[in-house]
């Protein structure tokens, strides 16, 4: 999701090496095998549909249940793409992945079917990484409406069949456990996508802040406006982008601190729609 917006007007020291995005993740400690009396695992939280069975809409979670704050990054790349990453524009970011790891920071990453396909090791390593959970943001980041900042527009016949190539692509590139979650490109949605989209069962997730790194340089100005618009329970929109967001990865170093500052904790977009 790629969004022009107007900026708002304490780095942390992370070590002397990051791990690289496409880097396999430490191993997570082993599991005892399952007794008898184990639970069964539960499918991820999502919403029931909406009025006249509808898509659900979630844009943030209780102000009124903890400091919670979900950090997304929105994994860009549209079908069309493809000659731009030939000629060496990077699509992916390596290094704000690696900053999120150092800071031990859970995320959610909306991924594109297109993205996976170009990073396939990158997506792997995303999606086996338990401080991570990849969701879906269409495979060809294609508008599902119309006048959605210049975007291509998928028809309302491919809808369904775009959201459901993305989940075959993230399993072509090794996720295992994708989320039935959902982020329109651009953020643009109606209530015919609504309803086309009903039958896969994902639950749409927005935002309630927007941090403004689409396109920005000014990594301050970025920080400045999540820590502004941060409350209780809310989900940031970012870009793990290195073309279109550079400043990203230089912005989170200041807002992730900052909040904990302030009492937050940070969580995934299944944790809040669970609580």
């Amino acid at each position: 999701m790629i969004i022009r917006v107007r900026l708002a007007a304490a780095a942390c020291a992370l070590g002397a090496a990051l791990t690289a995005c496409g880097a396999p993740a430490a191993p997570p400690a082993a599991r005892p095998a399952p007794s008898a009396t184990s639970a069964v695992p539960s499918r991820p939280p999502t919403l029931a549909p909406g009025p006249a069975g509808l898509t659900p809409v979630f844009k943030n979670g209780s102000r009124a249940h903890g400091k919670t704050v979900a950090l997304t990054f929105d994994a860009d790349m549209t079908a069309d793409q493809g000659a731009r990453a030939a000629s060496g524009e990077r699509f992916d970011n390596p290094r704000l992945i690696a900053t999120l790891r150092a800071l031990k920071v859970p995320a959610t990453v909306f991924m594109t079917g297109r993205w996976a396909e170009q990073y396939p090791v990158q997506a792997r390593s995303i999606g086996r990484d338990p401080l991570f959970e990849v969701a879906n943001h269409s495979y060809s980041h294609y508008a599902f409406t119309g006048d959605c900042y210049g975007l291509p527009t998928v028809s309302e016949d491919r809808m369904r069949a775009d959201v459901e190539r993305a989940y075959t692509a993230f399993r072509r590139a090794g996720v295992p456990d994708a989320m039935p979650y959902f982020r329109f490109p651009g953020g643009c949605y109606d209530h015919q996508a609504l309803r086309t989209l009903s039958a896969t069962g994902v639950t749409a997730v927005q935002w309630d802040v927007v941090s403004g790194d689409a396109f920005a340089t000014d990594a301050g100005a970025v920080a400045q406006q999540v820590l502004e618009g941060v409350l209780p329970g809310s989900v940031v929109v970012m870009h793990c982008t290195r073309s279109a967001a550079p400043a990203t990865e230089r912005a989170v170093r200041t807002i992730v601190p900052e909040l904990r500052a302030r009492g937050f904790r940070f969580v995934k977009v299944s944790q809040l729609i669970g609580s």
